[in-house]
């Protein structure tokens, strides 16, 4: 049976600490493939300075285009209307039915899965990997589980965390600062050529 982790997110830009996160997940749970996700039109929240769904898209095929066993999909930018999750996993089980899929998500965003749409159904469709993050802890996870009916225990991955966000590369990079070490060369060399988030080429 095919294992795929599915790693979701506006991608705003991609990053090292995403690389780092599906490479863990991979190797942890065994899986045979990480697909990193970037939302069209996200529904919960604004990316940002947004470049557009391409951009972010060609970002995450920069991060991992050396990396085995990581890749990077556009299903849900190819989706009219806003990214639900939900429609995202029904969609891969229905082009890769024997597939067993793997949710990963930070623990902040899996401590909120009760203001999802169909929560229940997501945890229903994937198994839910979830990374340690600041503001959220195992506790409060298993809590927002809990109210959504008791579903299977989810996987703590564990793993340190990594000190990267978007905005931190957002704001290096408006501020004229390298961002290589944060980005990996190819991202931060895509981010010049195109003058995103006030590169200057």
């Amino acid at each position: 049976m095919e294992s795929i982790g599915i790693l979701g997110g506006t991608f705003n830009p991609a990053h090292l600490g995403h690389l780092a996160l599906a490479e863990h997940a991979r190797d942890e749970l065994g899986l045979a493939a990480i697909w990193l996700m970037p939302v069209g039109a996200p529904p919960h929240k604004t990316t940002g300075e947004d470049p557009g769904p391409e951009h972010r898209l060609a970002m995450c095929r920069a991060l991992v285009a050396d990396t085995d066993g990581i890749c990077a999909s556009a299903l849900e930018m190819e989706r009219a209307g806003p990214s639900y999750t939900v429609d995202t996993l029904r969609s891969i089980h229905a082009s890769h039915p024997e597939a067993e899929l793997t949710f990963i998500v930070g623990a902040d965003t899996a401590a909120s899965l009760e203001s999802w749409r169909e929560p229940r159904e997501i945890l229903r469709a994937a198994h839910l990997a979830v990374a340690s993050r600041e503001g959220a802890g195992r506790a409060d996870v298993l809590a927002t589980l809990e109210r959504l009916g008791g579903a299977r225990e989810p996987t703590f991955l564990e793993m340190p965390r990594v000190a990267i966000s978007s905005s931190l590369v957002r704001d290096r990079v408006a501020a004229g600062q390298a961002v290589d070490a944060i980005t990996g060369q190819a991202v931060a060399r895509y981010i010049r050529e195109h003058g995103l988030y006030g590169a200057h080429a």
